[in-house]
């Protein structure tokens, strides 16, 4: 709100209140009432929660509260403005009012006198989502990445739904009929109207914190676009999303969407779906643990098989079945071994003794013994000064010389005596 320059003036004019000089109830209130009434007309969106239309009085009174936030204010009409409507005004109706909005001063009480209403429409209800989901995707809220898996087995679950509802009573006979044991958390809340968004925040913050609750069902049975916009609520969404605990939600019917859906970590097409998927069916997984059980016992079985087979296999191999039998073959094969040796070792002395006994027999028949045998004799000269030399011709021996004869069985000594 702007001031003039008037009101500038008045403020700077006016001398300010004091403990001993204050303002009377009447000068604020009057002054609060000149600021509110220099605002003018307005336009304001708001949920109806409350119209009164007494017969005989001509002034309507409406209570008009904002959707998001816990704040409202009365609206001062025309009796015409809500008798003469189609469709009527009811509570939980979306509506745009034009007004002016004043400060009763002997109440203190601040009002809005309206002389148009309109209702807000479907289609621009569906725009106003559209333009919010895209907002939330584009935050990432809607991101499949970010969505937790549900437990199999949740100990217990947190449902939040309406009193004595068909949502109430789908979820829960579905999902104690497939598993008897599974606990419940119920937390009642209005499901359309004003009060809807905020009762299931804090319905969903007192469960989110309860460390007992291992998954929180948001269900709500069919109805119109309009008994379905508290599930499109951003601030409904953004608590969803800050949720630690898996969110799932059963909101309507199968086409029915709204924007908490796309938040949730699983989405059901009914509160019926949703008491089939929070747990498993008792009937099923007992049926599915038989049959593991069955496979297992099968693929023991066939491994316990496969693995004597193995061992039969090779026991039956020689080297198992006997061992010693194949030492007893290294054994022979040492024994063929040094056999050979010992002949090819036999056999080289022996030709080693017949080469050696050759060899001397040649030399025995070369040798000097030998011819000595024959008849020979070797003639040595005794020479005093140089020894025995062997005597190779009679030149060499003169008369007197002495001789020494050896023979083959010994030696002669002789004298040269004459040719």
């Amino acid at each position: 709100m702007t001031r003039n320059p008037s009101d500038v003036e008045t403020t700077v004019t006016e001398p300010a209140t004091t403990a001993e000089a204050p303002w009377p109830v009447r000068t604020v209130t009057r002054k609060i009432a000149a600021w509110i009434d220099r605002l003018g007309t307005v336009w304001v969106e708001g949920q109806i929660t409350q119209v009164s239309a007494k017969p005989g009085t001509g002034t309507a009174f409406i209570t008009l509260r904002d959707p998001v936030a816990d704040v409202s204010v009365t609206l001062t009409c025309a009796v015409g403005l809500v008798r003469d409507r189609q469709p009527p005004l009811v509570d939980g109706c979306r509506v745009v009012v034009h007004g002016k909005p004043s400060l009763h001063i002997n109440r203190g009480t601040l009002s809005l006198r309206v002389d148009e209403i309109r209702a807000v429409g479907i289609g621009e209800l569906l725009a106003r989502i559209e333009r919010l989901r895209r907002q939330l995707d584009a935050e990432g809220l809607f991101d499949p990445r970010r969505k937790r898996r549900l437990p199999l087995l949740p100990g217990c679950v947190g449902l939040v739904t309406g009193r004595a509802s068909a949502a109430e009573r789908d979820v829960l006979s579905n999902a104690t009929a497939r598993w008897p044991a599974v606990q419940f958390r119920v937390h009642n809340v209005a499901v359309q109207g004003p009060l809807a968004v905020s009762q299931i925040i804090d319905a969903l913050a007192v469960l989110d914190a309860d460390p007992e609750v291992d998954i929180i069902v948001l269900a709500r049975g069919g109805g119109s676009v309009e008994d379905l916009l508290p599930f499109s609520d951003e601030a409904l969404c953004r608590a969803v999303s800050r949720c630690v605990t898996p969110v799932v939600s059963a909101i309507g019917h199968e086409p029915d969407t709204p924007l908490v859906d796309h938040v949730a970590d699983k989405r059901c097409s009914t509160p019926t779906d949703a008491g089939k998927r929070v747990v498993p069916d008792v009937t099923e997984e007992t049926a599915t643990l038989h049959q593991l059980r069955n496979r297992c016992h099968r693929a023991l079985h066939g491994w316990v098989d496969r693995e004597r087979r193995l061992l039969d296999a090779l026991r039956s191999r020689p080297v198992v079945a006997d061992p010693s039998r194949l030492l007893c073959e290294r054994a022979q094969i040492v024994v063929d071994l040094r056999a050979r040796a010992d002949r090819a070792m036999l056999g080289g002395m022996r030709a080693a003794q017949q080469e050696l006994d050759h060899t001397s027999a040649r030399l025995t028949t070369l040798g000097p013994a030998a011819t000595l045998a024959r008849g020979y004799a070797v003639v040595q000269r005794m020479d005093s000064d140089a020894g025995v030399t062997v005597l190779r011709s009679v030149v060499d021996a003169p008369e007197g010389t002495a001789l020494r004869v050896r023979l083959a069985d010994g030696a002669l000594h002789a004298v040269v005596t004459g040719d």
